[in-house]
């Protein structure tokens, strides 16, 4: 039954979104000194961040951007794998919780080639809005700066589960808010790296709170 999952449903998602994705309009913020990742174009090799939630409006906004996402080792982490694969993502298998060992040195090694590595910050299983300590130690790791942004949907459906997962509505717009990201540097003591974490989690949050505020006031 799973070989039979693995083999019909990557292609029925890929041709679904490929084809709603491109009824969504997408709108760019940004806070005071943020360079945002346009859509098409291709992100530099750094650390991207954002909430689990916003996986399907993400794939189709970064699908041209040659970038690498951490997905976890279990079978619903080879089905995200196969679905995202089709839309030219590359993956390091593993996660914050199983073997995240492994997904951060493959996203090391993906940022060492110039490739941008994603994070879902509370996957795989969260709690909601809460980073894990996976996107500093890479950048610490890799020396690259972390980068954060939210993805709101102006009408969605909102799963029941954990992350109350967003599925943008066909034609629906979608705030893209930027917020200002994170540094580490390779010599930060290892009581500093919890603050470095929370500075992460504020800046995610400030990014969401700000697509939210900015869809209110365009009522």
């Amino acid at each position: 039954m799973q070989r039979l999952v693995l083999a019909i449903v990557p292609r029925l998602v890929w041709a679904l979104f490929s084809v709603v994705g491109r009824t969504w309009r997408f709108e760019v913020i940004a806070e005071d000194g943020v360079i945002p990742v346009v859509f098409g174009e291709k992100a530099p090799p750094q650390i991207y961040c954002f909430w689990h939630q916003c996986v399907l409006p993400c794939t189709v906004y970064f699908r041209r951007s040659d970038t690498v996402i951490l997905i976890s080792r279990s079978f619903d982490g080879e089905l995200i794998t196969r679905i995202l694969r089709m839309f030219s993502y590359g993956a390091a298998r593993g996660s914050s919780s199983r073997a995240g060992g492994h997904g951060l040195l493959g996203l090391k090694r993906a940022l060492e080639g110039g490739r941008a590595a994603i994070f879902t910050a509370d996957g795989p299983r969260g709690p909601i809005y809460q980073t894990k300590m996976g996107p500093i130690r890479l950048a610490q790791s890799a020396g690259v700066p972390v980068g954060v942004f939210h993805l709101q949907p102006e009408r969605a459906w909102i799963m029941n589960s954990w992350d109350r997962f967003l599925v943008p509505k066909p034609f629906t717009r979608i705030v893209v808010s930027w917020a200002r990201g994170v540094t580490v540097p390779p010599d930060l003591a290892s009581d500093q790296m919890e603050p470095r974490r929370a500075e992460l989690n504020a800046a995610l949050e400030r990014a969401r709170m700000r697509a939210l505020a900015h869809l209110r006031q365009a009522r």
